[in-house]
């Protein structure tokens, strides 16, 4: 998933700093409720350490019901796909459901890489993936998964 939409109100803060807009608020919590009422809800969340992730997190978390674990990792913060593959390269595949949290332009790339397939991928996009357990290859190998939904806030919202 894409972090939800920022807030560019305060000049003052860095880019990791920026907190969420109203509208991204309400974005990550429909998510949430979509991820829910479709049985795809995370178990664990990994996360880039910046505001906006964090209060996307958050969100997400409000509208799930059970505890979900969430790891910050500053090297998910504006991470390439490639960037992003050696770091979870580096873990044991979750046993339970997984959710990748981050910003552009690498969650589109890693879209691209796990689907084959080139999306517009907005604030709060989430790509949902289903592993292929019978495969015996490589965890973050695309054969590993099939593309199953991706969950747009805009059309949750409108």
């Amino acid at each position: 998933m894409r972090h939800a939409k920022s807030s560019w109100s305060d000049g003052s803060l860095t880019d990791h700093e920026r907190p969420l807009n109203n509208r991204g608020e309400k974005a990550a919590i429909a998510v949430g409720q979509a991820l829910v009422a479709r049985g795809y809800a995370p178990d664990v969340i990994w996360s880039s350490d910046s505001t906006r992730t964090r209060q996307t997190a958050m969100r997400l978390i409000r509208a799930i019901p059970g505890a979900q674990t969430v790891n910050y990792d500053s090297n998910f913060y504006h991470a390439s796909a490639q960037q992003v593959l050696a770091i979870c390269g580096k873990q044991i595949e979750p046993t339970g459901k997984l959710m990748l949290l981050g910003h552009n332009p690498g969650w589109a790339e890693l879209h691209s890489y796990f689907t084959g397939q080139s999306h517009a991928y907005p604030t709060g996009a989430c790509t949902v993936l289903t592993r292929l357990y019978d495969s015996d290859g490589d965890w973050l190998d695309p054969a590993s998964w099939k593309f199953t939904d991706l969950i747009l806030p805009r059309e949750l919202m409108s």
